[in-house]
């Protein structure tokens, strides 16, 4: 194949293409647990997290509700995922021995957002929230009072009906219920059959299971290694327990010039991916977790 810059152009077409059918088609367990917040600057103060105010009888003037105390930030991060693919390969015309190569690009940055999630996720009884505690903690400060969304129980039937109750329990600063209703489930691999004895089966060691159906199962892959640690969230509101950051989307790049210094000095042509974001801490309120260490 004779290379011009019509032939790089058409190659490019055809891999940009590739890219978006395979990075449209991937499956990804983030945005059910996560906010996905637009950004537009490098870091993201989100003054609005704290408590959960509900309604009140309109009497006298209206009651202002402060929603500047956090000073909570998500810095934005460059992630990049990139590839050389040889000059002889297109001289050769074989490029669709590479394909595969750009499939890959898109797989990975389709995902990514769920290693960035689920990373917090298993780190989230060490990692600071919005009010300085860590996001799983028995001392978040709710006005007066102190409320805990930390369990240390391994996953069983009691210790989940524990967690549901301890949520559905949760009020806000003047003592109002906050009425969430857990609604999903969340565990590592080395849970999934306790999980889904729990949520599924008619009867647990003989006695009729009434927890049956409370709430849906999600088995992460990237919480393994945290083999003990289990969620239990409310997905149901548009406050989602963790945040997803996204300032530019995923866009697929080269670098093909002959005057590049990768194919001037290599004979390399580069193809990649590259987006901003970044994942964080949402309401804790919204998820109850255990690390399964008693």
């Amino acid at each position: 194949m004779l290379i011009t810059p019509q032939t790089l152009r058409g190659i490019f077409v055809g891999y940009n293409t590739l890219f978006n059918k395979t990075f449209a088609e991937q499956k990804t367990q983030y945005a059910r647990i996560s906010t996905e917040v637009p950004s537009t600057t490098g870091i993201e103060t989100y003054a609005w997290l704290g408590d959960l105010p509900g309604m009140r009888e309109w009497v006298g003037d209206r009651v202002i509700k402060d929603l500047s105390a956090s000073g909570y930030t998500i810095k934005n991060k460059d992630f990049e995922l990139t590839v050389g693919i040889p000059r002889n390969v297109i001289e050769d015309d074989t490029i669709g021995l590479y394909s595969p190569n750009v499939q890959m690009l898109a797989q990975s940055a389709a995902v990514h957002p769920d290693k960035l999630v689920f990373s917090l996720l298993k780190s989230g009884f060490a990692g600071k929230c919005f009010d300085g505690q860590p996001f799983f903690s028995d001392a978040h400060k709710v006005g007066k009072a102190t409320a805990s969304n930390k369990m240390t129980a391994k996953l069983t039937l009691a210790a989940y009906i524990e967690a549901r109750t301890k949520m559905m329990s949760l009020k806000n600063e003047e003592g109002e219920p906050l009425a969430l209703i857990p609604d999903l489930l969340v565990a590592p691999p080395a849970l999934e059959a306790t999980a889904r004895d729990i949520l599924v089966a008619d009867y647990i060691n003989g006695t009729k299971n009434t927890m049956q159906g409370t709430a849906e199962l999600m088995i992460a892959p990237r919480l393994a290694g945290a083999d003990t640690s289990w969620f239990l969230m409310d997905t149901s509101r548009p406050l989602k327990p963790m945040i997803f950051q996204k300032r530019s989307p995923a866009k697929f790049v080269s670098l093909t010039n002959e005057t590049d210094p990768n194919v001037f000095m290599k004979k390399e042509y580069l193809y990649g991916v590259d987006y901003r974001g970044n994942a964080g801490y949402g309401f804790w309120q919204m998820a109850i977790g255990s690390d399964g260490t008693t």
